[in-house]
């Protein structure tokens, strides 16, 4: 009995993991995209799109959360003729249609009919799933979800098998503190654990000190006239940093200014906000208090949201000819977040060339995406990035918060591994750089002594 890694095991993206339980069984976790340098070539090319292994023993798919690079080829798993169960969190069941249609509008067709057969099937085999309820998939394998804090429903994965014991997959595990979610709390014990290392070999800023660095970039939107761009995610990472904003604005700091304008670019996020709305049972005691106050984190007077593409390219045009001092101060958060596509591009061509603006990075930069080129050159004389072949020069303030990250950073990981009762046998680090996982290796074997702790 094994583990079989199809992805995420040469960088962060394409995430998707086959446990073998029994012979000529085994259950899938996750069936993401690849994304960036880990397409092998400029776009997503067609062997990386399509499922390159056998599905006919694979009897479920389990989703950890429903980020592109963990479930972007489900409609290449289905095609491919897998019609097992696909089991995910209550939340991440309300989530996934709205992905995965998104996805398929992208990389696929806008045929409607199309759209709606692969919504149906979707629907069809899917089994949402308590948090802390174990659940019999199949002889000699049941499963538990856990909340990993990452995005609403995401779940790390507790299996127990006959042959391999206790297995653990961690998907993607968030920081504390992080707005709106519950912190994860690590399992008890477990015998073989897969683990994320994408921060492996570094630690983020506690919220207070990228609330103030957050508070920092505002003010020089405020003096400047300028505009603040947040690439983002549309969903998490967006929703995060609208309730972070929403508690900024109310702040003191901010009272003698003239109103900020906090634009969401994005008719997915606009999406994800209604049904992170919907799911306000699953938000922290934080977030219910802030409710409770009368307060609407994710729904407040200074928030506008754009839908459609001619009001899209109406803003954009109007961010980009402003003059200093005439300008109503404005943040937007547009995706995608690595800046690999979407409504964010349009924006960086229009606003890097300023010097009055800011483009604030909030999450990971993959290997071969604009995003880490910019991070990578921005702040320099001559930094520059490419856009459909065409060079924007980089004038506007670059930033990263590390802080904002949905990702857990080297001491989080550490410490769901430190804290658990029983420590694992085995240790897989995976969803990683060369160097994050290196890293993180080695302090696992500190903290698990006698693992066999290795990098697939």
């Amino acid at each position: 009995m094994t583990i079989i890694h199809h992805g995420a095991v040469n960088g962060v993206t394409g995430s998707c993991h086959e446990l073998v339980y029994k012979p000529n069984a085994s259950v899938l976790i996750d069936c993401g995209l690849f994304q960036g340098a880990e397409t092998s070539g400029s776009g997503a090319t067609a062997n990386k799109l399509t499922i390159d292994f056998p599905v006919d023993d694979v009897k479920a798919l389990i989703v950890t959360h429903v980020h592109i690079d963990h479930v972007g080829r489900i409609p290449y798993l289905l095609a491919a003729g897998f019609t097992g169960p696909i089991y995910c969190s209550k939340p991440s069941a309300v989530l996934l249609p709205l992905v995965i249609e998104d996805a398929v509008k992208v990389g696929v067709t806008r045929n409607r009919r199309m759209i709606n057969a692969v919504l149906d099937r979707l629907r069809d085999q899917l089994v949402p799933l308590d948090y802390k309820q174990w659940h019999e998939v199949d002889e000699g394998l049941s499963i538990r979800l856990q909340r990993a804090g990452h995005i609403l429903g995401s779940a790390y994965v507790e299996c127990k098998t006959l042959s391999l014991g206790r297995v653990v997959f961690s998907g993607d595990l968030g920081a504390p503190n992080t707005p709106l979610l519950p912190s994860p709390k690590p399992p008890y014990s477990c015998d073989v654990l897969v683990i994320e290392s994408t921060y492996g070999n570094r630690n983020h800023e506690g919220r207070a000190q990228r609330v103030a660095q957050l508070k920092q970039v505002l003010h020089k939107c405020f003096e400047n006239g300028g505009t603040v761009l947040i690439p983002a995610f549309s969903l998490g990472r967006t929703q995060e940093l609208l309730y972070e904003l929403e508690a900024v604005l109310r702040s003191r700091q901010f009272a003698g200014f003239k109103a900020l304008r906090v634009v969401v670019d994005s008719p997915l996020a606009a999406k994800f906000n209604e049904a992170y709305r919907q799911l306000k049972p699953y938000w922290d005691a934080e977030a219910h208090k802030r409710l409770h106050s009368g307060r609407h984190p994710l729904s407040f007077e200074e928030l506008i949201t754009v839908d459609d593409h001619e009001s899209h390219l109406a803003f954009v045009n109007k961010v980009s000819r402003v003059g200093r001092g005439n300008q109503q101060p404005t943040v937007v958060l547009a995706a995608s977040g690595m800046c690999a596509g979407g409504r964010v591009v349009n924006y960086l061509k229009a606003l890097l060339g300023d010097a009055r603006n800011d483009v604030l990075f909030v999450g990971y930069q993959a290997v071969g995406t604009p995003g880490r080129d910019i991070l990578r050159y921005g702040n320099k004389s001559d930094g520059y990035v490419e856009f459909d072949g065409q060079r924007y020069d980089i004038k506007a303030g670059i930033h990263a918060l590390s802080g904002y990250s949905a990702h857990a950073g080297q001491r989080d990981l550490i410490n769901f591994v430190k804290r658990m009762h029983g420590k694992p046998k085995e240790v897989r680090i995976i969803h990683g750089d060369e160097g994050a996982k290196a890293a993180l290796a080695k302090l696992v074997a500190e903290v698990a002594p006698g693992a066999k702790v290795w990098v697939p």
